[in-house]
């Protein structure tokens, strides 16, 4: 409201608007204190989805593979010489079952968002211009869900830091965290020891702001896709058929592109604080 040149905000104004597309997972059911959400199901979904395939692609294997373990060995294979050829083979055949595995569920994951009825099937009201809008759907994605994404981010923090010490050792980890770089003696080594300790508290923060910024790269770019497609469907009723199937194709990439990022990262993370290890030295 303006009066006089001043705006004053009437109650209208200050309640905020609410997201077409809800930043938390809808509940539905609760089991004591733990709740089963919306994304959680379609997360179990897609988990099992893949294991059933896994098993069947893998039950009667045969030399000259056809259909289904043709598909499952060329994806399994082709990730492995993709991943040997930027961490190396030592380290791909220690971590590519971890690296492989997270780059499947989350490409599937963020597949299962574009499958009709997916956000679109729930309950909801019908708003003053006659279409239904859904408030709290039955399925929504898995890595539209911040609680999913931080999950993966915490279990690779885990995994890095037991890689790291098995890498490097205790004494190994501290000194590639607050060591000081290159030979020097004298006055220049306590120098640099002191900048190298100092440098080293930026490195902590760094490494534990790794799983942040993995779990809110992923969660934002499949949330922001959630809510485009939202936006298409709503912004013409009489085309929401229309509207959104050109933006399905680039959410086919982007979930392609996220899942290879999200996969890269953590590998790369990990070679890192593997390539320095007592092995590698010895090695050489």
């Amino acid at each position: 409201m303006l009066i006089c040149g001043a705006v004053f905000a009437t109650p209208a104004m200050a309640v905020e608007a609410e997201p077409a597309v809800s930043l938390k997972a809808a509940p539905l059911l609760q089991i004591g204190g733990f709740a089963i959400t919306n994304s959680m199901l379609v997360t179990w979904v897609v988990a099992l989805v893949i294991i059933i395939f896994a098993q069947l692609a893998t039950r009667n294997i045969q030399k000259v593979p056809g259909g289904i373990q043709n598909f499952w060995e060329w994806l399994v294979e082709g990730l492995y010489n993709f991943l040997e050829g930027i961490i190396g083979r030592d380290l791909v055949r220690k971590t590519f079952w971890f690296f492989a595995t997270i780059f499947i569920f989350i490409l599937f994951v963020n597949w299962s968002g574009l499958v009709p009825g997916v956000g679109t099937v729930g309950w909801g009201h019908y708003t003053p211009n006659g279409l239904f809008h859904i408030d709290r759907p039955l399925l929504r994605g898995g890595n539209a869900d911040l609680n999913m994404t931080t999950a993966m981010a915490a279990i690779f923090f885990v995994l890095w830091f037991i890689w790291a010490i098995q890498a490097q050792g205790v004494g190994g980890f501290l000194k590639h965290l607050f060591g000081p770089k290159g030979e020097t003696t004298g006055f220049i080594f306590i120098l640099m020891a002191v900048i190298f300790f100092m440098m080293g508290w930026l490195e902590v923060v760094s490494i534990l702001f790794r799983p942040v910024a993995l779990s809110f790269r992923l969660f934002g770019n499949i949330y922001a896709g959630e809510s485009l497609m939202e936006a298409m469907s709503t912004m013409v009723p009489a085309l929401a058929w229309l509207l959104p199937i050109p933006f399905y194709f680039m959410e086919i990439l982007v979930g392609i592109v996220q899942a290879l990022v999200f996969m890269l990262l953590t590998a790369v993370f990990t070679l890192l604080i593997a390539q320095h290890g007592p092995q590698e030295h010895a090695h050489e």
